[in-house]
This record gives structure tokens, C-alpha cells and sequence, in this order.
């Protein structure tokens, strides 16, 4: 983690503080769990179990192609409890039970990971007797079930926190108390023989679609991450973007951006992302003239684009694959439109930054010219979407990362220090099986809650009392739905919060006439907006740490930067060519209709940007901060739109984005046309 926070080779000669770097590592801790620094015998023991667990995957990987498919050496139900076993094995030897026990490794410990692993090869040994018996399990079979689920639950409470566990206890309560409850919500109950066999013997809870994603994908791109993080990939990407945008009053805001959309491969983690580009960067943003919460709220937001971002998104995005038996390759290009709609906005909110702040240049002195530096490192580059290279000469998104890994194995040797030898190599492996931990934890007890709802009907449930609440409009279910997953992202991971939602939310959606991808993308962009919203704001509250302005007034900011962006999910699912953003083109339509949605979004987040901002041409009245609303929600939203005028009206409306366009362009020519105001203050 310190490798990735180090300045840039090359970076300008101002530095954020050793304790405002340390301040905002305690927010990667807070998400990524406050991990023991061990050393001696005990940190050569942990190292070797997490090289050992990101070897066997590799392997895994391997194992299922050709020429062993047709006989693959580790099946998938194996392979899923194995790769639990070590992450159940990692999180406790690696996550103390408590800050007091930090940086040692407690008997405690020691025996919960082995019983956990040893319930683990129990289950493996018994092969498909063991499987056979999940209606009527055996007594020892119960013993070792909810035992495997309290340890489970302690391991993720120690990654993650304590309200996963919480939220997960409430739905096996939800499961076992079912008779008692008021309707709607009733239903007949399942004792504890019947949960056992449901949620720890089948692979339709615990081991079920998160867990498999985890040990077949996330792993995977975590081993992928580490591998181009330790290569040089994350301290190159920060010099190409600062030598590519800098000697330009805007070049600091715009170096966030370039970077933190780069970054998002080698980190895959918004709140690192934040980190590593803030401390190199901030410096330069604070002597162009960005006020800290504003300078902050940019560096947030930029991490959230890591998330986001093509080839690698987060975690939640292998889950859509999987969810919807698509090709991962077909979520990379459904994120390419909006991940594209979402850095515009960043750099429309730049750009006014920098006339409404009144910009200085500062110099930005590399050891390299900017060729220099791509001729040298640029090979970094065909790291980075290697993934999707091998994707599209046909290889599956497993064997794809697998090459995409060792090619970035192979191209760190083009230079003495990039080179991943032997030293290098070990922390990368371990790093990568480090780094999956907190997901994978979150995936195999976010399978307690998917198995908790297929076995109860939850799902449905919850569907019909939505709609029900929204009296079956389309426009309100989509509000609901998106409330839904904002406030579970507010106590819960990502991961977690796209899961939950995914299985209780998404078919409300559905059920009205939503393409199923619009309706799991819209809750994957909402569960995103976890990483800005308090009181689990993490990212600007470390971006905070760095810039040293107020953490709730950052938070603000960073909402402010991602405000019109995240309109865009309600376009997937208000706007009938609105799948053409996920570059689905529509019924009856073509791809023109995918260029032509994609234009009006772009101008409606310009228009939103400047709304937003209060900064146009130059600072907006209020009048015209209200036309450049209108403005943008007649682009972004132009058939919606069209339905309520003609509801109102009574009368077919059409050409709303025209007007939109119109609007827009009055005020800007109203701005021409006046005398200049003063600049705001700093």
C-alpha cells in the first residue's frame, strides 16, 4: 500500500506531509480493514500463504483451458471452498480481532483459520455425499455449518466492519422467524437444518454467484493489479499525466483527472486512488489557486472514476457478468459510454474551476520530456488493456487476465527498474491475494443474503411493495430504487451494497419493462455512490486528510463534482434510447440513436457542469443558473421530458433537446454580450 502513495519519479519538488499522507491511510484502512504488520517468522508464514494462494489461482486459471478442459483438474465447487479457505486463513492472521492486538499474530487466530479451513476440506472431502445431503443434513453437518457461518461473519466483521454482519444475523433472523412477521412481509420459516443445508452445503448462498466471481475473477484482477502497481504502472501513469497536461493554468485540475482515470487499473480501490494522486498532485493544485474542500472534492471524485473505469471497474462489475451471464467484455463496453460521460463532466468542472478560481500556472519540472518518458515506460500502456486485447482475440475474461499478467510480467523486463524480480515478484503475488480479501470476505457473506432471498421470495416481495409505493410509475420506482441503494451504500461496501441491491431492487425494475442490464448497471452506479456519501464518505474525507480543508464541506464538494454525472444512470432506465448509452442500441433504432443520445448527454452535463459551478462564460446570475438547469435536463432527459409536458399540456411535445440547446446557447450570448464580473473569491 505505502509503494502506492510514494511521490512519482519525476514528480515537481512539492510534497504533501508524511502526516497527511499517514492521516489518509487511516480512510484506506477504514475500507480495506487496518491490516498487522508482521515481521519475522510470522510475516515470512502470511507472505508464503498469500504467494501460495495467488500461485494456486494462477493455476486455477490455467487448469480449466485447453488443453485440460475437458478434464479440468479443479472443479468449480472445489475451487470455490478452497478459495475461502484462504481468505478465511489470510483475514484472520492478517486483520487483528481488535486495534490492541494489532501487528501480532494471537493462538486465537491461529485456530480460527485452521477450523475454518478445516470445515472447508470437510466439505471438500465429502464430494457430492456431502452436496446430496443439503435437504436433511447431518447433525455434524449442522455443528460445522453455523459454526463456518460464525466465523465467516467474525472474518468480514474484521475486513469490513461490523454492519455487513449485522445486516446479514438480520436476514438469517428475517429467514428463521419468517411466521411471525406482519404482512407482507410473512412467510412459512426455515429452521436451522433447513438454513444450513440452503446457505453452506448448496452453491446457492454461501459459495454461490459472489463467491465464484471472487475465485474465478476478482482474485484474479487483484494478482493483475498488483502485478502492474509493482511493475511502475501507477508512478508512471502520474508523470504521463502531469508532463501531458501540465504548464497550463487548468493543467493541475486536469492532471487529477487524466491520472485518476489511469489509476483505476493498478488500484481498482477509489480511496487509494484518491491518495496516490492527491499527494503528488494536490501540492500543484493548491499553488494553481483551488481552494482545499474544492481541490479535495475533485480528488474524490477523480477516485471514484476508478470504480467505474474500463478494462478493470470494481469488484461489482465481474457480479453484473455473472448476474447476467453476459461476457465481461460486454459490461466493459456497456461502462464505456458513461465511464467517457462521467470524466466529461470532471473536465467541464475543471475547466470552470479554473476561470472561477482564477488559475495560476505552475510549473511542473519532470526529469523526462513527455516522449522521452513514453518511448521509455509507455509499454505500461499495453499493460493496461491487455485484458481487453486478449478478450478480443476470443480468450474467456479468465484466461484473458491470466495472459494480461503474465504479459505484464514479461514487459516489466523492458527496463532495470521496472523488472519484477524475484523480491518484487513475491510482493506482488502476495499483495494481490492481500488486496481481495475485503471483497471476497463481502462476497461470501453477501451469499448469505442472496440465499436468504431465493429461498424466501424476498426478491419478489420487495418488488411488489415497491411498485406498489410508486403506484407502478416508472419515474418513481426508479427514485425509490435509487434511494434504496444509496442508503445500503451508505453503511455497506460497494460490493456488498451492488449484491444486496441486486437481488431485492432490481427486478421492481424489471417488472416495469426495464432491460435487465439498464436495471443492474443503475444500481451498480448508485452503489458506486457509496464512496462520497457520509457518513461513509471515505474517499473526501482522505482527501480531506491530504488537502487539509473540513471533511463534510469536501464531502459536499465531491458531491458537487459527481452531481451531474450521476443523472446519467436515469437515462438507462426513463429513456426508451437510453440503453444506447450502454452502446445496446434500442428497439428499432440504430447506431445513429446511440450518437445521437450520447451528444445530447454531453451537452445537458455541460450545461449541468455550469449549473453546478455558478461559472459559465463567466459567474452566473441566478436566473441563469436556473435556464442552464432547464437547459441540461431538457438534453439529458428529452423523452421523459416530452411525457410530462404532454401530460400536463395535453398536447405531443417534441424536440426538447432543441429547446435544451437553445436555452443553453441564450445564455451563454446573454454572457457575451455582458460586461465581465468580478472572479469569485479563492
Amino acid at each position: 500500500m505505502a509503494e502506492g502513495l510514494k511521490p512519482a519519479a519525476g514528480a515537481p519538488s512539492l510534497a504533501v506531509s508524511e502526516d497527511k499522507i499517514k492521516q489518509a491511510e487511516a480512510y484506506i484502512e477504514a475500507e480495506e480493514g487496518a491490516l498487522n504488520r508482521l515481521s519475522g517468522i510470522a510475516g515470512i508464514a502470511v507472505t508464503t500463504i498469500a504467494v501460495t494462494m495467488s500461485l494456486f489461482h494462477l493455476y486455477a486459471a490455467l487448469a480449466g483451458a485447453w488443453p485440460l478442459n475437458d478434464a479440468p483438474l479443479i472443479t468449480t465447487q472445489p475451487l470455490r471452498y478452497t478459495h475461502v479457505a484462504f481468505v478465511l486463513m489470510l483475514s484472520f492472521l492478517l486483520f487483528p480481532m481488535s486495534p490492541r492486538f494489532r501487528d501480532r499474530i494471537r493462538w486465537w487466530d491461529v485456530i480460527a483459520g485452521l477450523a475454518g479451513a478445516a470445515i472447508l476440506i470437510y466439505a471438500i472431502e465429502g464430494g457430492e455425499d456431502f452436496t446430496d445431503r443439503a435437504t436433511s443434513p447431518t447433525q455434524l453437518d449442522n455443528i460445522l455449518g453455523v459454526i463456518f457461518i460464525v466465523l465467516l461473519l467474525e472474518a468480514t466483521r474484521r475486513t469490513t466492519g461490523w454492519i455487513v454482519p449485522v445486516i446479514t444475523l438480520a436476514f438469517i433472523a428475517y429467514a428463521y422467524f419468517g411466521p411471525y412477521l406482519p404482512q407482507p412481509w410473512t412467510h412459512r420459516g426455515f429452521d436451522i437444518g433447513q438454513l444450513v443445508g440452503h446457505l453452506f452445503i448448496t452453491l446457492e448462498g454461501i459459495f454461490g454467484i459472489p463467491v465464484d466471481v471472487s475465485s474465478s475473477l476478482i482474485i484474479l484482477f487483484t494478482i493483475y493489479g498488483a502485478f502492474l502497481q509493482h511493475s511502475g504502472a501507477g508512478k508512471f501513469f502520474i508523470d504521463f499525466s502531469m508532463a501531458l497536461m501540465g504548464n497550463k493554468p487548468n493543467s493541475a485540475g486536469r492532471t487529477v483527472v487524466l491520472a485518476s482515470f489511469l489509476l483505476g487499473g493498478p488500484s481498482g480501490s477509489g480511496v487509494a486512488t484518491t491518495v496516490t494522486v492527491g499527494a503528488v498532485a494536490y501540492p500543484m493544485m493548491e499553488k494553481s489557486g483551488f481552494e482545499k474542500n474544492a481541490a479535495g472534492g475533485l480528488l474524490a471524485a477523480g477516485g471514484l472514476g476508478a470504480i467505474i473505469s474500463p478494462p478493470v471497474l470494481g469488484a461489482a462489475a465481474f457480479l453484473i457478468a455473472e448476474f447476467l451471464k453476459i461476457s465481461y467484455l460486454d459490461v466493459i463496453a456497456m461502462a464505456t459510454i458513461p465511464t467517457c460521460l462521467y470524466y466529461l463532466s470532471l473536465l467541464f468542472m475543471v475547466e470552470l474551476d479554473a476561470k472561477k478560481f482564477g488559475a495560476q500556472i505552475v510549473d511542473v519540472s519532470t526529469t523526462l520530456t513527455l516522449w522521452q518518458m513514453t518511448r521509455r515506460y509507455g509499454f505500461h500502456f499495453i499493460s493496461l488493456i491487455s485484458v481487453v486485447i486478449f478478450m478480443l482475440w476470443g480468450f474467456s475474461p479468465t484466461l484473458s487476465v491470466f495472459w494480461a499478467t503474465v504479459a505484464t510480467f514479461a514487459l516489466s523486463f523492458l527496463t532495470r527498474e521496472t523488472a519484477l524480480v524475484p523480491k518484487k515478484l513475491v510482493r506482488a503475488l502476495s499483495e494481490g491475494s492481500v488486496s481481495v480479501l475485503t471483497a471476497a470476505t463481502t462476497c461470501a457473506t453477501a451469499g448469505i443474503i442472496v440465499g436468504v432471498v431465493t429461498l424466501t421470495g424476498l426478491g419478489l416481495k420487495f418488488s411488489a411493495i415497491v411498485i406498489g409505493y410508486a403506484g407502478g410509475s416508472l419515474l418513481l420506482t426508479a427514485i425509490y430504487t435509487a434511494l434504496i441503494v444509496w442508503i445500503v451504500g451508505l453503511a455497506v461496501p460497494v460490493t456488498a451494497s451492488y449484491i444486496i441491491c441486486a437481488v431485492i431492487a432490481a427486478p421492481a425494475l424489471m417488472k416495469l419493462g426495464v432491460p435487465d442490464v439498464a436495471a443492474h448497471m443503475f444500481i451498480f452506479y448508485y452503489s458506486v455512490l457509496s464512496e462520497v456519501s457520509p457518513p461513509t464518505a471515505l474517499s473526501p474525507f482522505a482527501a480531506a486528510a491530504i488537502t487539509g480543508g473540513d471533511p463534510y464541506k469536501t464531502t459536499l464538494q465531491a458531491w458537487k463534482y459527481t452531481l451531474p454525472a450521476f443523472l446519467v444512470p436515469f437515462i438507462f432506465v426513463l429513456d426508451p434510447q437510453g440503453v444506447g448509452l450502454l452502446l445496446k442500441i434500442p428497439a428499432g433504432g440504430s447506431w445513429v440513436d446511440i450518437a445521437m443520445i450520447t451528444v445530447k448527454a454531453t451537452l445537458g452535463l455541460g450545461a449541468l457542469a455550469a449549473a453546478a459551478q455558478g461559472w459559465a462564460l463567466r459567474r452566473t446570475t441566478t436566473a441563469e443558473r436556473v435556464l442552464l438547469i432547464l437547459a441540461g435536463l431538457f438534453l439529458v432527459f428529452p423523452s421523459l421530458l416530452e411525457a410530462l409536458i404532454e401530460a400536463m399540456i395535453g398536447r405531443d411535445i417534441s424536440y426538447t433537446a432543441t429547446i435544451g440547446v437553445v436555452i443553453g446557447v441564450a445564455v451563454l450570448l446573454k454572457q457575451v454580450m455582458q460586461p465581465a464580473l468580478p472572479k469569485a473569491p479563492a
